[in-house]
């Protein structure tokens, strides 16, 4: 197939569309179930990047979740713990634990479940009857990945009333070196950003704590690449081999810490003991669980416990999750791991991802401040390395 028919591009206005290859060569890929759009054929072959490059330079399998040409996580192939397979949805998955790739996308789908509502997924090897069977009680948009089983194609065939977009990406596909692009009519031409980003980025650490683990230093990557296919500015927060808070697409680099932080805190706090306890109404459904769980870790949680309210979202109304409850289970999270696809101009990013638990920095550093910024990282004991790199994507 040279070229692909879609519906319409970003807009419904914006029409004809397609997707081709301008070189006259066939598609890297092959649509084999639904009818893909413009921005689904964006996310799936960003996200088909960022997996193919985690796998290749971690050697686990990985997933992420993406919307809106931002990843909403990434995850490898690691077991979950009981905790957090409750607070994925996914403890009543049978097989889970035997299958690392469902176990990725199971972390990818649950790290920022909002987000991820209608996602687009991307699978770095072939997918399994086990992750289809995640992915079958989830709203989402389609899937890319090297292949399928026939037990998958199956299941994932049934999902939108037989409509769910399956996309089958050429595994051995090269793009080729030079990459164009039009903005108003005028095109752009760059290189590909073909950095590789592996444990050999990570040499140059800067403050006086050298020691970096091996595990630490995967999250690392992990986050690193994730912020290669995220909209900028952008900082990730990640931990336990998945991406656990993304700030995309924000001016401000300081802005870009608090919103990953703020994320990465709720993905704390949704294994509490008081979350997972929570009892549901009867007839609620998993989406709205995402939603009443969001409400209630908020600073508003009468929305959903109020006295004239509960009984539509709960079967016994939870007990209150105070700020000061909140604060102190938050204050026991430490090694987390923390990328930037910039230089923090100052070191205000660092106090505050202090504040949640990271303990491990990875960032360009070339700011006229980096003195504050490793100051102010040897006071917290974290472990910061200069990578030499930005990671700008848009």
């Amino acid at each position: 197939m040279k070229e692909f028919e879609l519906k319409y591009g970003c807009n419904p206005n914006q029409k004809p569309a397609r997707i081709y290859m301008e070189n006259g060569k066939e598609l890297p890929v092959e649509i084999l179930n639904g009818r893909p759009g413009y921005i689904n054929f964006l996310d799936a072959l960003n996200a088909w990047q960022l997996v193919k490059e985690i796998k290749e330079n971690t050697g686990y399998v990985a997933a992420t979740s993406f919307k809106h040409v931002s990843p909403t996580s990434a995850a490898i192939g690691k077991k979950l713990t009981p905790s957090l397979k409750k607070s994925c949805f996914v403890d009543d998955i049978e097989g889970l634990d035997d299958s690392p790739l469902a176990c990725a996308y199971a972390r990818a789908r649950g790290t920022d479940r909002m987000s991820s509502f209608g996602d687009w997924i991307a699978l770095s090897d072939e997918c399994d009857e086990t992750t289809a069977r995640v992915i079958a009680r989830e709203v989402s948009d389609g899937i890319i990945a090297p292949s399928y089983s026939p037990e998958a194609l199956e299941i994932l065939k049934g999902k939108r009333k037989g409509g769910y977009n399956i996309v089958r990406i050429d595994a051995g596909y090269v793009p080729e070196e030079i990459e164009h692009k039009q903005v108003f009519g005028v095109t752009f031409e760059q290189g590909r950003n073909n950095f590789k980003i592996d444990r050999h980025l990570l040499e140059n650490i800067v403050t006086r704590e050298k020691e970096l683990p091996a595990d630490k230093a995967v999250d690392l990557i992990i986050s690193l690449i994730t912020l290669k296919y995220t909209q900028s500015n952008s900082v990730c927060f990640a931990t336990d081999g998945q991406a656990i808070g993304v700030g995309a697409g924000q001016q401000s680099r300081i802005h870009c810490t608090r919103l990953a932080a703020q994320k990465a805190d709720l993905w704390h706090l949704r294994q509490h003991e008081k979350v997972l306890s929570l009892q549901f109404a009867e007839g609620v459904g998993r989406p709205e669980k995402n939603n009443i769980i969001d409400l209630y870790l908020s600073d508003t949680p009468e929305e959903v416990t109020g006295e004239d309210v509960w009984r539509q979202n709960f079967s016994v109304r939870p007990e209150p999750f105070t700020k000061e409850e909140k604060e102190a289970y938050l204050k026991t999270v430490t090694g987390v791991s923390l990328g930037s696809d910039a230089f923090f101009p100052f070191s205000d990013n660092i106090e505050r991802a202090f504040r949640n638990g990271v303990s491990y920095v990875a960032e360009p550093g070339g700011s006229v401040r980096d003195d504050l910024v490793i100051e102010a990282a040897d006071r917290h004991h974290m472990v910061m390395a200069f990578t030499g790199m930005r990671l700008f994507h848009h």
